[in-house]
């Protein structure tokens, strides 16, 4: 969207679902804005980077008047982004009575929710591929739609400057709309739309864009055509190429290699559905044309800047009046007064109103001398000299001759046949009177004939020389044939040239060609980009400029039209009309919902039915089903391996639906009232349980809701309800397990008689006691009926059997049974009851007899260990001695070794030894003095 910005920051809303974003400015300061839509003229800010000013800092320094230059810097040379942002003064005041951002998320969610719905219902689409929905609810509006909107904020700060004035806006603002539009901006060099994500270029004299690729391309064809037809050396020489659309030309170097907005501020401008497409966002700030010191205050808009909109003092044309504001665009102004300039005839002074410009020529008429002043004739005064027709005829100043000039001014000079004059041929010079001819010198004349070749072999004669008829051996034009013939004739011979021309499509066919071939004279004939028309240029080479033809697409009703090139009417969609459908309905209804014309058929129609129904007396509330979309498919396949087709859609009136208006009905057993569909009235079943009471007293009827006859309690079962099959459930008393043998019924149940089966006391028998005697009984006799009259099997805590009969409860720990006690040497041995011993702890203690024994048993074992001892001792003496003898064999063999080995033997001996003998001893030394140094401590 196009407007000037109010903040520093940018508040994106989402494609999606135009949630309200926010983007952080300078310090950190966050600032949120409304959507387009609820700005209410306001501009729509944009993010700057690093070197550019915020955009109001640069709308207030363009405004301001001690800016020179008029750019939106202010003169301290500072850059406004380094400044920091607030809410002063100097930014606009947000509105106080603003809602809070989740109501305006809700509010921005439903209403695109709406649009999509409608989206989605529709079946046409509109003129433009990718243009923002600029209707609102589908409700008609005016001219002051999302359109008219942006584009009123787009030209705020111009129309601030001329008072709402906007009549020199028109150009500029048919621009904007064509941007919006974008059936309505076309590449005339490819014929295709330019889409809002597209590199584009923009030319400086006619404003037409094209893509990058396209004019990178048409540029290099131009040059490359216009070198290879016009230069020797082809390549060495720079040539302008044309816009496609004006012929405004452009160098080489001018062929636009980068992708820039509008204004040419920002390279590659990323794109924004808030902002015109391929614009930057920020202000224009070209210098506006004619130049003025001014520059535009837009937004980067597309086509020419407008009028300076600026205040000047300036005075009227002639300069008589005092200054007065002006309008810097309209700066010239008339006093009404009368000029009073002398005008160039020196007599008269200018009689017009103050005007601009010379004074125009004297409109009168005098009687004026002609410049020798021998004629006098009525002229217009701002021509004053004229000359007659007469000789001069005055004597020159040899006084034979007269001047032969006609009318003149000044002197006539001197007598031309005067001085020193040359014969013809000029090879001889004589000074004679001037009333005599120079004579002929008799030599030969020459003189270079026309041929350029030979010379005038004639005497010195007066006149033009001859024709040069000397014989001479021509070759043709084309340079293929020779033949000798007159100088003063041309030669060309009658083969015809082959080469093809300058169109790369005809042959030169002109005879004896000398190479230089003219340029194609027949018409280039090819169809155009457009498929409409042919190329009405003389043939050439290379493709055909586009086709200037317009043509015009209209909507369904005509009231609405675009002008598009000629050759996009085929793919260009009709345009948005604001007219409403004048299409009949196809439907019942008398008039169609109202909706705005567009191509395609209309949407179905929304309106309710209202047909009367067969069955009642109520109207068909449905939505209209006469013109329904139906899936078909007539065709039987014959087999498997044929494909099904897509199913084909049918336009077919479906009948009413069954009424579903409520009628209040009661249902089958009086449950309730409920209203019922009238498609569905009368008696039905509520699906409730019945519930009425049965003859039993105890049990209600479980049958679904049904019709109850014979009766008129609503209470009471009547035949139709099912008859009691349960048992009884009456409570029992207390402690009986069993059920009433009898069936449901009325009253308390008889006593039971049954027999009650249970364990005795110890767990082991059972007993089969009556259930009522059994119930009525004391605790002691329920304790005799409960025993088995056997021993209890239980064992006291002693480990002994319990010796009384099966009863309740736990035993008594009274054990009378016999035990045996014993010494610890097990020789004296004693009988007490159990529970006695248990009691009194009774141990039995071992006499002396006892401790005899055990002292000899002592000394029995110690002699045996002692023998045990001996005999090891004297299997390791006999050991020692068999090796000792072992080793006095061994020696005697090696006698015959010298007294050093035995030595060496010897003291091997002690060396293998050593260790043994040496390890215990220190063991023992060592225990000797540890335990002598305990005893000392």
């Amino acid at each position: 969207m196009l407007g000037y910005g109010s903040c520093t920051t940018v508040v994106g809303v989402c494609a999606v679902c135009s949630c309200v974003s926010e983007r952080r400015g300078v310090n950190g300061l966050v600032v949120t804005m409304d959507p387009a839509w609820r700005q209410q003229g306001r501009g729509r800010g944009r993010g700057q980077p690093q070197g550019q000013g915020s955009r109001p800092q640069r709308e207030r320094a363009a405004e301001s008047p001690n800016t020179p230059s008029g750019r939106g810097r202010g003169g301290d040379g500072k850059d406004p982004q380094l400044q920091p942002v607030n809410r002063g003064k100097n930014m606009a005041a947000p509105p106080q009575n603003t809602a809070s951002s989740q109501s305006k998320f809700e509010e921005i969610r439903k209403s695109n929710q709406a649009a999509a719905q409608r989206l989605a219902q529709s079946q046409y689409s509109s003129s433009s591929d990718d243009d923002d929905d600029d209707d609102d609810g589908g409700k008609v509006q005016g001219k002051d739609g999302k359109r008219g909107k942006i584009l009123a904020s787009t030209l705020t700060t111009y129309t601030d400057q001329t008072g709402s004035d906007v009549t020199d806006l028109e150009r500029t603002r048919q621009y904007l709309s064509d941007a919006f539009q974008s059936g309505a901006i076309t590449c005339l060099i490819c014929i295709a739309s330019v889409k809002r994500n597209q590199a584009v270029w923009s030319c400086a004299g006619c404003f037409c864009l094209f893509h990058i690729p396209c004019i990178q391309k048409w540029a290099k064809d131009s040059v490359f055509l216009l070198s290879s037809a016009t230069d020797e050396d082809f390549g060495k020489k720079e040539h302008p190429w044309p816009c496609p659309k004006c012929r405004y030309e452009y160098r080489p170097s001018q062929t636009p290699s980068r992708y820039v907005c509008y204004c040419g501020k920002v390279q590659d401008p990323p794109l924004d559905p808030w902002l015109l497409p391929h614009s930057c966002g920020l202000v224009c700030d070209r210098t506006l044309n004619p130049a003025c010191g001014h520059h535009c205050l837009l937004l980067c808009h597309p086509g020419p800047c407008p009028p300076c909109p600026k205040m000047v003092s300036v005075s009227c044309m002639c300069a008589k009046a005092m200054p007065v504001p002006r309008r810097c665009s309209n700066k010239p102004w008339s006093c009404q007064k009368r000029c009073g300039w002398t005008l160039p005839c020196g007599q008269h002074t200018c009689n017009r109103r103050c005007h601009s410009g010379v004074c125009e020529p004297c409109p009168r008429v005098s009687v004026q001398k002609c410049v020798c002043g021998r004629e006098e004739a009525e002229r217009q005064c701002a021509s004053p000299v004229w000359h007659c027709q007469q000789l001069c005829g005055l004597p020159l100043s040899c006084g034979n001759h007269t001047c032969e000039r006609t009318c003149h001014s000044g002197l006539c000079g001197a007598c031309p046949r005067s001085g020193n004059r040359a014969c013809p041929c000029g090879k001889s010079k004589c000074s004679l009177p001037c009333t005599e001819d120079v004579p002929t010198c008799g030599d030969t004349c020459d003189k270079v004939m026309e041929c350029g070749l030979h010379t005038c072999s004639m005497r010195c004669h007066r006149g033009a020389c001859e024709t040069c008829r000397q014989e001479v051996e021509k070759q043709c034009r084309c340079g293929k044939y020779t033949r000798v013939m007159p100088c003063h004739k041309e030669y060309l011979c009658e083969s015809k040239c082959p080469k093809t021309r300058g169109c790369s499509r005809h042959q030169c066919r002109r005879k004896c060609c000398s190479g230089n071939c003219p340029p194609c004279d027949q018409s280039c004939g090819r169809s155009l980009g457009c498929r409409n028309h042919k190329c009405p240029s003389v043939c050439h080479q290379g493709s055909c400029y586009p086709c200037p033809e317009t043509v015009e697409v209209k909507c369904v009703c005509g009231s609405t039209s675009l002008t598009v090139p000629c050759g996009r009417e085929r793919s260009t969609k009709p345009p948005r009309c604001k007219e409403l459908c004048r299409s009949p309905p196809s439907c019942h209804h008398p008039s169609r919902e109202t909706h705005r014309c567009h191509p395609g058929p209309c949407p179905p129609c929304h309106q309710a039915c209202l047909l009367a129904l067969p069955r009642c007396q109520h109207l068909c509330p449905q939505p209209c089903h006469d013109q329904v979309m139906v899936k078909t498919s007539d065709r039987v396949l014959a087999g498997p391996w044929e494909q099904s087709s897509e199913p084909a859609f049918v336009r077919k009136a479906l009948p009413c639906p069954p009424c579903v208006v409520p009628i209040p009905t009661a249902c089958l057993g009086e449950h309730e009232v409920s209203p019922v569909p009238c498609h569905r009235r009368g008696p039905f079943s509520c699906k409730r349980v019945c519930g009425r009471t049965l003859t039993c007293g105890n049990h209600s009827c479980s049958k679904e809701c049904h019709r109850v006859t014979a009766t008129t309690n609503k209470l009471q079962a009547g035949p139709e309800c099912v008859v009691c099959e349960e048992g009884c459930v009456n409570p029992r008393p207390p402690s009986c397990p069993h059920t009433c043998l009898l069936p449901c019924h009325p009253g308390s149940c008889p006593p039971c008689q049954q027999m009650t089966r249970q364990r005795c006391h110890c767990k082991i028998s059972l007993l089969y006691i009556e259930c009522l005697k059994f119930r009525s009984a004391e605790d002691e006799a329920k304790a005799d009926l409960g025993s088995c009259k056997n021993q209890c099997p239980k064992q006291l805590s002693c480990g002994h059997h319990c010796k009384d009969l099966c009863h309740p409860g736990r035993c008594e720990e009274k054990c009378s049974h016999r035990v045996k006690l014993k010494c610890p040497c097990k020789r004296i041995k004693k009988e007490l009851p159990c529970s006695k011993a248990i009691e009194e702890q009774t141990q039995v203690a071992c006499d002396e007899s006892c401790k005899a024994l055990r002292r000899k048993a002592n000394e029995v074992k110690e002699a045996e260990e002692n023998a045990a001892l001996e005999e090891e001792k004297r299997k390791q003496q006999a050991e020692l001695e068999a090796f000792e003898k072992r080793q006095k064999g061994r020696r005697k063999k090696r006698g015959k070794r010298g007294g050093g080995e035995e030595e060496e033997e010897a003291e091997g001996g002690w060396r293998r030894y050593r260790t043994v003998v040496m390890l215990p001893l220190c063991g023992v030394l060592l225990a000797a003095g540890t335990f002598y140094l305990i005893q000392l401590g």
